[in-house]
């Protein structure tokens, strides 16, 4: 059983597929699935995960959203409990909700991207998704991320909340498919999955801005003060640019945060790796 609420979408402008999901069900991300490419899919309410998969199959088989849902749902032998929405990788949108899903229950479709929730306090929820996703800024998770805030502001699930979960993948497939997958951040248990999950995602966008950084665009993180790893790596870049004094301040929040990572240095200067040196070992631990 997975009683929830969750958004389908592909971004316009970069043709990312995603999927976003929260509910009072322990590991609630399962019902999420997508692939580079091909599509996404959320399947809930007496959820038969089947869906998700096996959907996402016919999608790359070259069957639109639509088809791919009319197919799984002809084979499903109790069609009125279940929630499935899909979207495929030409924006094509289709999402069913069964007549006999807990109420409130129901969904919105928007311009390649749906909204559907059931065992909700209110029947707003919804639209409200459809609404924030629309109004949102940023990239398809955060936008995503927004529209979970919004059912959960109309009063979300009447049992209230437990776990979340957003997906991304790539435009198109790739020959290494392990580097298909823009966002994967998952919380199966905590009295407030969303907060969690908004500060998951700002920590991944962090690490991801430090090795933009690292490849020469200038992209700093405000959060390069305050997480120790990014700190460090940011501090051994900042060395090796010439900005001593900058580097030595930033990296006393990874030295401060625990003695492992002076025997960081230490231990990459005597093999010079990753651009750590002696020299760039006593330019940061100068005091």
């Amino acid at each position: 059983m997975d009683l929830t609420y969750s958004i389908v979408a592909r971004c316009s402008q970069t043709g990312q597929l995603g999927v976003a999901v929260q509910s009072h069900w322990f590991g609630a991300g399962v019902v999420c699935w997508a692939k580079a490419g091909v599509g996404a899919v959320a399947t809930q309410a007496m959820a038969l995960i089947d869906h998700g998969p096996l959907g996402i199959e016919l999608m790359e088989e070259g069957e639109s959203a639509e088809n791919a849902l009319r197919k799984r749902l002809s084979l499903d032998d109790a069609p009125e409990i279940r929630q499935v929405a899909m979207v495929d990788s030409a924006a094509g949108v289709a999402v069913h909700t069964g007549s006999q899903t807990i109420p409130e229950a129901g969904h919105i479709v928007g311009d390649g991207f749906s909204c559907q929730a059931n065992m909700m306090w209110n029947s707003t929820v919804w639209y409200a998704m459809h609404d924030a996703f629309i109004n949102a800024q940023g990239d398809l998770a955060h936008r995503m991320l927004a529209s979970l805030h919004a059912a959960e502001e109309q009063g979300g699930d009447i049992r209230g909340m437990q776990a979340a979960r957003i997906l991304v993948v790539g435009p198109e497939q790739l020959s290494k498919p392990w580097m298909e997958t823009i966002t994967d951040i998952r919380v199966d248990d905590h009295p407030n999955p969303l907060t969690e999950l908004s500060r998951l995602l700002e920590i991944q966008n962090a690490y991801s801005n430090l090795s933009k950084y690292q490849e020469g665009d200038a992209i700093e993180s405000e959060l390069s003060s305050e997480i120790p790893e990014i700190a460090f790596w940011r501090s051994v870049d900042l060395v090796n640019k010439g900005r001593h004094e900058e580097a030595r301040e930033l990296v006393k929040v990874a030295l401060d945060e625990h003695p492992g990572w002076e025997e960081l240095l230490i231990r990459c200067a005597k093999n010079n790796l990753a651009g750590i040196s002696e020299e760039t070992v006593r330019t940061l631990l100068e005091r």
